[in-house]
């Protein structure tokens, strides 16, 4: 499992290895090289794949244009750009000074791994960092993946590390909602929050049906203790991790519907509500998670001691049992002489006396549910 604090954050299982060059397959077999494929720049500056769309007045015009014409496209007042990096070293990000004249104190923020989720306001532009999430069913193994982002008035500037996150899902809400285009940033940054705060939600969701599976596997006749203990601390994990990704969110969703950002126009604040909305129900549900799987963890210690107090019963009942029989043949047995001493009365008597006791015990043990 990783997370935003480990040293292998950002790695996600079955994530392409980030140099364009055959990477493992992600998001559910798609080759990360032709996702949004139309999206791609055939020439750029960069060494890391890089997509790019133009819209103006409200409407896509252009894809895959060559990410040096980005400066000359921002002189149109009505141009709106987007820019994707695909896991960038920092040569490579030399580009957002000169095509969008960006700070290098503050690109400097895109580079660095493990950011906390948060929004920084900087002269002239906003920079987020945010985690997508990716739940493994399976093994309930959560996994994430960083993305920093850079939020001008006509630009978004998007910065993935890996390929955890769907790009191609995000186009695909863009284009669907063509008519809010015309928003400009907000919109494309609306779909950009609201496709990872759905995997929150959705991961969120995935636990909730995984803690539940395991409340009857906790209580089935064949339940194996081992394997509900470590399944627990499994999920318990994965719920820290998206702790630490989905309350940070709340902050960041908040602080965008800010006014004096000036970033989010009034037909836009509906649609952030709708988010923030998401994010605050993703975060309860996520607490709420946390405190069943803890509570699972000391139901199933309490089950085993009910277990263990059940087998020492049984155990000592059966002790007692077989007890009677071995003070009895003890004391025939000594070489002393007593009633029916070599004589085949004792012998029977003491056969009646060990079956009568016995078969007393068993049958008191076993009202009392003891056997």
């Amino acid at each position: 499992m990783v997370h935003p604090d480990s040293p292998d954050a950002g790695a996600v299982d079955g994530a392409g290895d980030g140099d364009g060059d055959g990477g493992q397959p992600a998001f559910g077999g798609i080759d990360p090289d032709k996702v949004a494929a139309s999206a791609l720049c055939e020439f750029t500056p960069t060494k890391c794949q890089a997509r790019t769309r133009l819209y103006r007045r409200g409407v896509l015009e252009l894809e895959g244009f060559p990410v040096a014409d980005i400066s000359e496209y921002l002189q149109d007042e009505s141009a709106v750009i987007w820019l994707d990096l695909r896991d960038p070293d920092p040569d490579d990000l030399e580009v957002l000074s000169a095509e969008f004249g960006l700070h290098p104190v503050a690109i400097e923020d895109a580079v660095v791994e493990h950011e906390r989720p948060k929004l920084d306001r900087y002269n002239g532009y906003l920079f987020l960092a945010a985690y997508g999430v990716s739940l493994d069913s399976v093994s309930g193994e959560l996994a994430t993946s960083e993305l920093a982002a850079f939020i001008t008035k006509r630009a978004l500037v998007t910065i993935r590390k890996d390929d955890g996150l769907d790009i191609g899902a995000v186009l695909s809400y863009w284009d669907a909602s063509p008519d809010l285009a015309k928003y400009g940033v907000g919109y494309l940054l609306h779909g950009l929050i609201d496709h990872i705060v759905d995997g929150h939600f959705a991961a969120v969701r995935g636990l909730d049906d995984a803690i539940e599976a395991l409340e009857d596997q906790l209580f089935s006749d064949d339940s194996v203790d081992r394997e509900v203990q470590r399944r627990s601390f499994q999920l318990r994990k994965s719920l820290v991790l998206l702790r630490r990704v989905v309350l940070p969110m709340r902050e960041v969703v908040n602080a965008l519907m800010r006014r004096d950002l000036q970033l989010i126009t009034d037909p836009m604040q509906p649609y952030y509500q709708d988010v923030y909305d998401h994010v605050l129900r993703a975060t309860e549900w996520t607490e709420s998670l946390r405190d069943l799987v803890t509570t699972i963890l000391e139901t199933n210690l309490t089950i085993q001691g009910n277990r263990m107090n059940v087998i020492t019963k049984k155990v000592t009942s059966w002790a007692a049992i077989v007890a009677v029989p071995t003070f009895v043949t003890g004391f025939y047995g000594m070489n002393v002489p007593y009633p029916g001493f070599s004589a085949q009365s004792g012998a029977v008597v003491s056969i009646a006396i060990m079956l009568v006791a016995a078969i007393t015990l068993y049958f008191v043990f076993k009202r009392k549910d003891w056997l």
